[in-house]
């Protein structure tokens, strides 16, 4: 049986208690946020390169950008985003900033999506 259309988005209604289910399972909008924030970030190809390249050691801003070929200035800049999402952390030696992986988490998440692209479907 197909139920009466929503009041408020002129949707049809056929499973109301998925409908409900979901409600119920939904994530807090904050952390829906922060969420679609952080594969925002993963989803720029120069950032994803950083990642990746940090999935192996620590390294430095200067040879970081000599690895994805554009300036110092361009990956500072990119690691500063990533760093306010928690995905990268620094430390400093002297006149020199060290980037890693903030923590396993983050290699997790793209070897994750790399088995789930590399899968035969």
């Amino acid at each position: 049986m197909i139920l009466p259309q929503h009041e408020q988005c002129s949707c049809r209604c056929i499973h109301q208690g998925r409908i409900d289910n979901a409600h119920e399972h939904a994530l807090d909008p904050k952390e829906n946020e922060q969420l679609a924030a952080l594969f925002k970030a993963m989803g720029d190809p120069n950032r994803l390169r950083l990642l990746w390249a940090l999935t192996g050691e620590e390294m430095c801003v200067c040879d970081l950008a000599r690895f994805i070929g554009v300036t110092e200035s361009a990956v500072s800049h990119q690691l500063r985003l990533l760093r306010q999402l928690h995905l990268v952390a620094n430390r400093r030696e002297g006149p020199v900033l060290y980037y890693r992986l903030d923590d396993a988490h983050v290699g997790e998440l793209i070897n994750l999506a790399l088995e789930h692209l590399r899968e035969d479907k």
